[in-house]
């Protein structure tokens, strides 16, 4: 830990004192990610697999989640976890609904009609991040409001190797594809679309990480 003494700093010193890290590192940080953003689209696939790797530590063997592997995540999980995660979907779903827009036609004046109409976003990518611990709620947040809203394609990314408890949700949210992507790198897919990862129109993801 360091130790600062506050009368002792000049004024340029205390506003480096408290200026947050990553603030201070903002500027690599971008580099860094336009980088990224450069080698998928010129790259594609192929760097998607190097940037996986890189990052990861991991080479799968399919950038895109098979359906085979789907059901046999869902064979794994116990009784119990799915009742869960089931009931969550439920919960979600029937809060979404209620919000689900109605279209509102309203003559202003006589001959003048306006119209309200909400429509679903076509094409949407879902970013779920890995690490220590799965993050369904994530999928259920992102993908049952996508359900509801009729997205014709919702495709999801995240870090390999998936959890099986994302993987199930994703089947119960009807996600079209899955793939074994984390980062920047599964962000600029979604973005610009590969050989393999389908471009989508806006890329959704949790809180502090969207």
């Amino acid at each position: 830990m360091k130790t600062v003494v506050w009368k002792s700093l000049s004024d340029t010193q205390r506003e480096n004192a408290l200026e947050r890290p990553a603030i201070s590192e903002s500027a690599s940080i971008t580099e860094a990610v336009e980088g990224v953003i450069r080698e998928v689209r010129t790259g594609g696939d192929a760097a998607l697999k190097a940037l996986t790797e890189k990052f990861d530590k991991v080479v799968p063997e399919n950038i895109r989640v098979s359906q085979d592997e789907i059901d046999a995540a869902d064979s794994r999980l116990g009784d119990e976890i799915k009742t869960a995660l089931k009931q969550a979907y439920d919960n979600i779903a029937c809060f979404h609904k209620a919000q689900k827009a109605q279209p509102l036609t309203v003559e202003t004046m006589p001959g003048v009609v306006c119209e309200l109409v909400t429509r679903p976003i076509n094409r949407v990518g879902l970013y779920i991040p890995g690490g220590s611990a799965p993050l369904p709620s994530t999928v259920l947040m992102l993908g049952v409001p996508s359900q509801i809203a009729g997205c014709r394609k919702v495709v999801l990314c995240s870090p390999p190797p998936i959890a099986d408890e994302i993987l199930y949700v994703a089947k119960l949210c009807g996600i079209d594809e899955v793939y074994n992507l984390g980062g920047a790198q599964a962000v600029a897919a979604m973005a610009y679309g590969t050989e393999t990862v389908s471009k989508v129109d806006k890329i959704f993801g949790p809180g502090n990480a969207s």
